[in-house]
């Protein structure tokens, strides 16, 4: 995974462990500042921020895109169940602890935005992809729904 933005042949893993920021600078940004400044359009507009950013950083399989969560510091994401046309997968970790702790109503629409994309990448078709949100349990799960009778033309 290399960004188009990252001149220097080292992988994102390797500027990972050279490189810490704390918490609360990404907390500002994320929770704070782009919240504020997108009002109440926040939801739908970081949804489609995750897809954006799901096709720049292109993964090709389930397990890349839990790797991608884990470098990206979105916290641990693992696959529930899968059936013919959906699959649930389950986001947690400290930092999504800490979200919960710290914020009223946390959204996670950047990570099913990005969710959505990889899978729509995947398997071909048009993908969508919801969160229920369990404060009690300091999760979310991800529900991603496809319809293979729906594919993507390039």
């Amino acid at each position: 995974m290399k960004s188009s933005l990252n001149k220097n042949p080292e992988t994102q893993s390797d500027i990972n462990e050279n490189y810490s920021v704390p918490i609360f600078g990404y907390e500002l940004l994320r929770d704070i500042l782009i919240p504020d400044l997108l009002g109440k359009e926040t939801s739908e507009i970081t949804y489609w921020a995750g897809k954006h950013l799901a096709r720049k950083f292109s993964v090709d399989s389930l397990e890349d895109s839990e790797s991608f969560f884990l470098d990206a510091g979105w916290g641990q994401l693992d696959l529930i169940n899968e059936a013919k046309n959906e699959m649930k997968l389950e986001l947690t970790g400290d930092i999504v602890k800490r979200r919960f702790q710290m914020l009223a109503d946390p959204c996670f629409r950047l990570e099913a935005g990005f969710i959505a994309q990889q899978v729509q990448s995947q398997k071909q078709a048009v993908t969508e992809a919801f969160e229920e949100i369990s404060k009690k349990q300091n999760k979310v799960i991800f529900t991603v729904r496809w319809d293979l009778k729906d594919p993507i033309i390039k």
